[in-house]
């Protein structure tokens, strides 16, 4: 509820390079958020690009905003049960955070597309593969719905 900051600019460049690309896979039945933030422990990942992200899913579970102020409430949709080609995902991870957006299609004669913030339940079918950037730059205030 608090106005905007004015010492806050209202937008901003970041300039950096990759240091690495990384091509995490997940396998059939694995929690795809969660096998993801797996690996960007293990891989010691604190700032990338989500650079690309294709497979299949089992069942899926997103979020989207449902609002046009703050605080931004989120509306939760999903499917257990319903597979779905995963045919996009981009994002950030910032600070070993993954904000990962998806694009999905599902159906049979006419594909439904689906959307929005991968949350945990997105389970995998055939398998997914998720590509990044490693950055060498800090990304403190890239995703912070505070720095306003």
């Amino acid at each position: 509820t608090r106005p905007n900051n004015p010492k806050v600019p209202d937008s901003y460049s970041i300039t950096g390079h990759f240091d690495r690309i990384v091509v995490m896979r997940m396998k059939f039945k694995t929690d795809l958020l969660s096998e993801m933030e797996k690996q960007v422990k293990a891989q010691n990942i604190k700032n990338a690009v989500i650079l690309s992200g294709i497979g299949s899913v089992r069942g899926w579970h997103i979020h989207n905003v449902a609002g046009r102020d703050y605080p931004v409430p989120d509306m939760y949709a999903g499917n257990p049960t319903q597979p779905a080609d995963l045919i996009g995902m981009n994002g950030y991870i910032v600070d070993g955070a993954i904000h990962a957006h998806v694009i999905m299609a599902a159906g049979d004669k006419a594909a439904t597309t689906i959307s929005g913030h991968l949350e945990k339940g997105t389970e995998v079918l055939t398998f997914a593969i998720v590509t990044v950037g490693v950055l060498n730059t800090d990304l403190a205030h890239v995703d912070d719905q505070n720095y306003r």
